[in-house]
């Protein structure tokens, strides 16, 4: 990574993290779909980039909006557990020809099927995570699933509108 890519990755991680605080904080669909835009930030990491890095970004990143939403590690921990089920999800999913050593995974580099096989299964496992976290001990299931589907696909939707809105597409000529 270059200078100029790891600022712009910097800066996208802050205004994530920052709509995630102040505007997306108390946002729920009919008390069930919770918005974790902040995720994005972690999914649109390069593809190249190595391991132990990844998870030390998830981290902070959880456990910044953690100290902000005071869910004592709960953001923390499933963002952590996306971050190391990533790179797995990445080998899964890899196109025949494989990856570019600059390719990103986003709606910019990749096709649409692609990013929604990606990112989809991504986002319904740090969902399911974290709300299991939260219910830990109520044994209500069926309430976790509830929350983790229609939570992934609000959080998944509201992804594919910041990326179509927000990032620069490639000209195909």
């Amino acid at each position: 990574m270059n200078f100029k890519s790891i600022l712009s990755v910097t800066g996208q991680f802050l205004l994530l993290v920052t709509i995630q605080i102040l505007f997306l904080k108390n946002l729920a669909l009919f008390g069930v779909a919770y918005c974790f835009i902040y995720v994005l930030g972690i999914l649109l990491l390069p593809i190249s980039i190595r391991p132990i890095p990844l998870l030390i970004i998830s981290f902070l990143v959880g456990l910044t909006v953690d100290v902000f939403y005071d869910t004592l590690g709960m953001h923390a921990s499933a963002v952590t557990f996306l971050a190391f089920i990533r790179s797995f999800w990445l080998k899964a999913v890899s196109p025949s020809g494989g990856y570019d050593d600059n390719d990103r995974p986003d709606l910019k580099s990749q096709s649409f099927g692609w990013f929604l096989s990606y990112a989809f299964p991504l986002i319904f496992l740090f969902s399911l995570v974290f709300f299991t976290i939260d219910f830990w001990g109520s044994g209500n299931w069926l309430n976790v699933l509830n929350k983790s589907f229609f939570s992934s696909i609000f959080t998944l939707v509201l992804a594919i509108i910041v990326q179509l809105l927000f990032f620069k597409r490639r000209r195909v000529i």
